[in-house]
């Protein structure tokens, strides 16, 4: 799909708030009402944009320790990666799963509130997945940036 700067306007201007009134939105890039609403269904139909989502405070949800979980492998062979793949897409302290290039094979985003609970999902999920080789956790500290929006003003548009 091809991105002119109108679109880029409301994608930037929805990543920082998707609760924008329609009529709100299409004053700030200057459109009218009726094509605001058939760009931005354009951008939902194309995937562009995925979904909007409420971000909410770990602490103040039980959800407050996090943990960046490396795996590796015993095999790599395309069965063991689509299965891997498949078993963490459905486990829902795991927020993010990245395919990774270099020693390990996963990275893990995990959300849990504690240690106990922690030590459950390794004891109780993780090691049970059939085909890992090796599992390091690194703890997070503090969270020094978080961010959710891609910068998308200076994007080339796709040919």
């Amino acid at each position: 799909m091809k991105l002119d700067d109108t679109d880029r306007k409301i994608l930037d201007i929805l990543q920082t708030n998707c609760k924008i009134t329609n009529a709100q939105l299409a004053s700030e890039v200057g459109i009218s009402p009726s094509s605001m609403i058939e760009r931005v269904k354009r951008l939902e139909n194309a995937k562009v944009i995925k979904k909007y989502v409420a971000l909410v405070s770990p602490n103040l949800v039980g959800k407050g320790t996090f943990a960046m979980v490396s795996v590796s492998l015993a095999i790599h062979q395309l069965e063991s990666v689509d299965s891997f793949i498949k078993t963490f897409s459905s486990i829902e302290e795991v927020l993010e799963c990245y395919h990774i290039a270099g020693e390990e094979d996963f990275l893990l985003k995990v959300a849990v509130k504690d240690m106990q609970e922690y030590q459950d999902f390794v004891l109780n999920k993780l090691s049970k997945v059939k085909g890992i080789n090796k599992i390091k956790t690194t703890f997070v500290l503090s969270t020094v940036k978080y961010e959710t929006k891609i910068s998308i003003a200076d994007t080339p548009d796709e040919e």
